[in-house]
């Protein structure tokens, strides 16, 4: 199998960590050779991050470079717009609605750009956006916008529903298993 690469976007705080390390979990348990890597950017909160998941038959490197990215996974709509460049020509994008403003717009030096989605799809990218947050407070935590994400995610890859529960399972802790589980199968079962 060809090597496949996930990008996994957003602002410091929100989960990035455990979503790639969820993502890279479950698919080692399906028998693919996996690279993680670290987290590039400021990762205290608010800060851009970015994190790779890369898998195949070998994968001998964890960076994916401008135009490799099968997907990208973002949790925020201008960080998805900022790494749009790495996508592939058929790339999908993953992305939640949500706004974060970035320290220009909130000292006032720029406004946060409109129509993000209209002006993803307008430069070619397949993007499949949704309100993740309000998904995740209805899980029971805004702080799950990241397994609402994997669970949206889900819908491109063709692994057994058990396999994603199993990495839920071995990565989150038993107190907040059944609300991330809910907040999986919200983002799985959007509309």
């Amino acid at each position: 199998m060809e090597t496949k690469n996930i990008m996994i976007v957003g602002v410091g705080g929100q989960g990035s960590l455990l979503a790639s390390k969820l993502l890279g979990h479950l698919l080692l348990s399906q028998g693919y050779d996996v690279k993680v890597s670290e987290v590039h950017g400021m990762s205290q909160r608010g800060g851009s991050v970015v994190t790779y998941v890369r898998y195949g038959d070998h994968v001998y490197s964890p960076v994916i470079d401008r135009g490799e990215a099968d997907f990208i996974v973002s949790f925020e709509l201008l960080e998805a717009a900022r790494w749009l460049p790495f996508l592939k020509k058929d790339g999908q994008i993953v992305t939640n609605t949500q706004q974060i403003d970035p320290m220009p717009v909130i000292t006032g030096a720029v406004e946060y750009p409109q129509d993000l989605v209209e002006k993803l799809r307008s430069a070619g990218a397949k993007v499949d956006a949704m309100n993740c947050l309000k998904l995740a407070k209805e899980a029971g935590s805004a702080k799950a916008v990241n397994i609402v994400l994997l669970g949206r995610l889900s819908h491109y890859f063709d692994l057994p529903q058990e396999a994603w529960m199993a990495s839920l399972e071995a990565n989150v802790p038993a107190k907040f298993l059944e609300m991330n589980k809910k907040a999986f199968e919200l983002g799985k079962n959007a509309v």
